[in-house]
Formats: structure tokens, C-alpha cells, sequence
């Protein structure tokens, strides 16, 4: 399979330049020349996503398929491993039976984005959860409705406070948004809890700078910050956290958050398979952005195209040149202007360069309140709110979602928002843990529900009328520390930083049948 243009990347940048060249060629043309590929077959409207986090909005609200968003171009789903320039193809991953698919390019635009990369922080890879898409954000509908269900089950005050408290790490505008949402959302659906009427949820924002949103300037920051402590939220600047557990948040200070939830807005990474093919062609990336011209072509690289959040594209305001930030609004329209430059270099003219006025800046932070900066001026409370609502939905793609976000809006502002679980509690049969130094990994007569492989650190096993012993790293702890109902026969918790690897679901069931069989034989 092979395309005169390959669009790599399925976000505002690449889906706009596919737009573009779709409209331009005409569907007969355009799907035997042009072909966009992208990891979902859904281009998603990122400024909403804290909103389906929050029960504000739906799914389907925030997301426009590609197929018809880019009519006109061959759409193919897949997750690029790898792009070799020499035979000018990309290795593409199309799912369980399509797993090395060939798709050659004469033209590539790259607009893949950055990648979520948590390992630098011990303990986050396996406990935060991150804000990237629509899946993310369903899932931890589902899990602050999880917690609500347990710690209304619960008795123990401080296994409740535990449940109760969730962590937002980082204060640019996603996590802003999210806690806001996430605090509306709990404390609306915390009345509905008949057993914790007398416990008050808690959300704490961690963020490592000295305000919240510092890319729309201090004052609106600190009007945000204001805001949200008025109305219950923690806000925690200039803390970082070192460390994440299944019970505990640990700062660099030393400091601790007892919560079992942690959400994560940092730890944006280039992405590798761009990465890779910069060292194919010996182009220097500072920071993970590609650089271009002013026309969105990388130099010396006639072929090669780059847009949106991985590319340092030159951007003139009228004032002095500089880098594009990395931000929806500029994507958008590095992607318009980039398929009508393919198509110019395509039909033998000269490409354009990349001229945007900069419009501004807008965040909400729940309860009907919002700041906004735009074409220099501040807007803060609600006006600012109803500027968000306004111009987002002005920008959201589609009609039909247009006015599917105004119905669910209208009706946020009269009923409670929906708690209903419809995902299923998610059946990790093989999944990492952390565990910091003294933190409990089973205890003696409790029951087993996973056998564990230590992968780093060290452990201390206790039982009653024994000496203590240390389990070193590369043990597996199945079977032969239970007794004979399936009960741990000793306590075990973490000497130092742990990471282990947990069996647990279907896959417990086997070892357990096949460790029950080798010990008959």
C-alpha cells in the first residue's frame, strides 16, 4: 500500500491538514493519494476532556469520527512502530491480526504529538492516572465512582479518609480543569452516599511551580488558586512528588498524602518513533520538536513535513518571531495551512508561510467559573466561564455535536450529574505495583488474591514465634506462604522502595492448579 502523502497522527494538526487536502482533491482523487494515519479513528476535542471526566459531558460529545471529520482521504488505524526513511515506509500496527503492515509514502507530514512517559517518578506507571484521551477520562469516572461505592462501605475512619482523598499532580490547564471537575463531580455525588454524610471527600493539587497556570500569567493564576481553595480544594505549589503507592503520595520534601487516587497531568515525552527517525536523518530535536521553515517543511528534508505539538515551527505575531507553543489552537491551524502547502508543492507552486494571530487563552475551573486571556485583555469569574463555553463550542467540530454538548450543558445546570457505573471494574491479571519503604504488601490471615514476583528491593516476611527474613529481589511469593485455606501465613511489607509484579484473576486460578499439580507429581 502506497500514498503520494502520509499523514502520521490523528490530532488537531494532522486531521486539519487531511481536512484540507480531502476538500481540495475531491474523494476519488484524494483517497488514492492521501492517507491519514492514527492510533484511533477519532480525532478528540482535548479542551473538553476534563468535562466527560466529570460527568459534564459525554463521550461521544468530545470526539468527531475521522472518517467523516476528513472525508476525501484514506483513513487507516494503526500505531506507527516504526518510519524508515531509505524505503521511504512506516511499520504500522493495525491490532492482534494485522500487526506489520507496510505503508509506503512519497510526501510525510509528522504530527504525532508527544508520548505520556511516568517512569521518572517511582510508583506513578502503576498508580497515576493520566489525561490524555477519552479512555483516560472514562476511567477515572469510573474509579472516583469506585471510591465513593468503598469508602461508603467501609468503616474504618481512615481506610474512608484514605478512599476519600484524591491528588491531582500539576497545575497547567489540564490538571487545573480536572480537579475542578473532579471536585464538582464528588461533591455533587458525595450527597447521594447515605454512610458518608459525615465525611468530607478531599481533592489536593500538587504542582511544582510557584502559581497555577503560568502560561496565562500570575494574576489569573493566583484568581484560579483563590477560587478553588474557597471552595474546598488543596493546593500544594512548589511541592514535587517523589514517589506513588497504592495508599500514598510522597513529596520531595519528605511529606505524605494518604490517598488511594492520583491523577497525573505531567510527563509529556517525545515521541520515540520520531525520535528515531531524527537520528535516521541527523536532525537535532531540541526538547523533542522537529525544526521546520516557516512553511512547515523540515530543512534539507524536501519530503518530510512537521506539525503540531512535536514541531518548533517559526511563528511571527506581528511583534517578534518565536516558536509556536505547543497548543491546540495553533495545531489547528499549522494543519489547515499545511495541507493547502502540500497541495501547493503538489501542483508545482510554492508553499506559505505560517502567520497566526494569537487570540488568547481560556481555563476553567468548575462551578461555573473560568479565567481567560484574550487578545491581551483578563477575564475572570463567571463571564470568563461563559467565554470557555462559548468559544469552545464555536470551535468544536460538527453540528450535530454542537448541539449535543448544549443539550448536556443545559441540563447540568438544572439535574445532578450521573453516577452510574457502566464500565466494569478492569481485570488486571498481570500488573506492577510499588511499594515504599514500611508500606504493607499482605498480612498474616488475610486472604490471597495474587502471587507476586520482586522485581527491585527488598522485603521483610514476619510470623508469629519466627525470625524475621528478607526476601530479596527475583523471589516469587506464591503458594508456599499460604496455608490451607488460601490464607497468607505471614506479613510481609517493604524494607525499602519495592517494585513488584503481581498475578492475579484468571491467570492466579492457573498457577494455583498448576502449582497444586506439580506438588502431587
Amino acid at each position: 500500500m502506497e500514498f503520494e502523502v502520509v499523514i502520521a497522527g490523528g490530532g488537531f494538526a494532522g486531521a486539519y491538514c487531511a481536512r484540507a487536502l480531502g476538500r481540495a482533491l475531491g474523494a476519488a482523487e484524494g483517497e488514492r493519494r492521501v492517507a491519514l494515519v492514527s492510533e484511533r479513528n477519532v480525532l478528540v476535542f482535548q479542551p473538553m476532556l476534563a468535562e466527560v471526566a466529570g460527568s459534564s459531558l459525554a463521550p461521544v460529545d468530545v470526539v468527531n469520527p475521522l472518517r467523516q471529520f476528513c472525508r476525501g482521504v484514506n483513513v487507516l488505524q494503526g500505531t506507527i512502530q516504526k518510519i524508515d526513511w531509505a524505503s521511504r515506509t512506516l511499520s504500522l500496527d493495525g491490532g492482534r491480526f494485522t500487526r506489520d503492515h507496510k505503508v509506503g509514502f512519497r510526501h510525510l507530514v509528522l504530527a504525532l504529538g508527544s508520548v505520556t512517559d511516568l517512569a521518572s517518578v517511582p510508583g506513578m506507571p502503576e498508580y497515576g492516572w493520566p489525561m490524555k484521551n477519552v479512555s483516560d477520562a472514562l476511567r477515572l469516572r469510573a474509579a472516583l465512582i469506585n471510591r465513593l461505592e468503598e469508602a461508603n462501605l467501609v468503616e474504618d475512619p481512615a481506610t474512608r479518609a484514605r478512599l476519600l482523598t484524591f491528588v491531582v499532580v500539576g497545575g497547567g490547564y489540564t490538571g487545573v480543569e480536572t480537579a475542578g471537575q473532579m471536585l464538582d463531580f464528588i461533591r455533587q455525588a458525595h450527597r447521594f452516599y447515605a454512610n458518608l454524610k459525615e465525611s468530607e471527600p478531599r481533592v489536593v493539587l500538587v504542582h511544582s511551580q510557584s502559581e497555577l497556570l503560568g502560561e496565562i500569567g500570575p494574576k489569573l493564576g493566583a484568581y484560579a488558586r483563590g477560587v478553588l481553595v474557597s471552595r474546598g480544594l488543596e493546593v500544594r505549589l512548589n511541592a514535587r512528588v517523589s514517589a506513588v503507592s497504592a495508599m500514598r503520595v510522597v513529596l520531595a520534601d519528605g511529606t505524605g498524602i494518604e490517598a488511594n487516587t492520583v491523577v497525573t497531568t505531567v510527563g509529556n515525552a517525545p515521541n520515540p518513533v520520531v525520535m528515531d527517525l531524527c537520528r535516521q536523518l541527523g536532525i537535532e530535536a531540541v526538547r523533542g520538536r522537529v525544526p521546520t521553515d516557516s512553511a512547515m517543511r523540515v530543512a534539507g528534508v524536501g519530503s518530510l513535513w512537521c506539525a503540531g505539538d512535536g514541531a518548533a515551527v517559526p511563528w511571527n505575531d506581528g511583534t517578534v518571531a518565536k516558536v509556536s507553543p505547543p497548543t491546540a489552537q495553533f495545531a489547528l491551524r499549522q494543519g489547515k495551512l499545511l495541507g493547502g502547502n502540500i497541495l501547493a508543492v503538489l501542483r508545482g507552486g510554492q508553499p506559505q508561510p505560517f502567520r497566526y494571530r494569537y487570540m488568547g487563552q481560556l481555563a476553567t475551573i468548575g462551578e461555573r467559573a473560568a479565567v481567560a486571556e484574550v487578545f491581551g485583555l483578563h477575564f475572570k469569574g463567571f463571564l470568563a466561564w461563559w467565554m470557555w463555553r462559548t468559544i469552545y463550542l464555536a470551535k468544536l467540530p460538527g453540528t450535530m455535536r454542537k448541539l449535543r454538548v448544549m443539550i448536556d450543558w443545559t441540563f447540568d445546570l438544572v439535574f445532578p450529574r450521573d453516577i452510574s457505573q457502566l464500565l466494569p471494574p478492569p481485570e488486571d491479571i498481570v500488573r506492577a505495583i510499588h511499594l515504599e519503604k514500611g508500606e504493607t504488601l499482605f498480612t498474616r490471615g488475610a486472604p490471597c488474591r495474587g502471587f507476586f514476583y520482586l522485581k527491585q528491593g527488598s522485603l521483610v516476611v514476619s510470623a508469629p514465634g519466627l525470625p524475621d527474613r528478607s526476601v530479596p529481589a527475583g523471589t516469587v511469593i506464591d503458594q508456599g506462604e499460604l496455608d490451607s485455606s488460601n490464607l497468607w501465613e505471614s506479613t510481609a511489607a517493604a524494607a525499602e522502595a519495592c517494585d513488584l509484579i503481581v498475578f492475579r484473576g484468571r491467570l492466579l486460578e492457573y498457577l494455583r492448579r498448576d502449582l497444586r499439580l506439580s506438588r502431587r507429581t
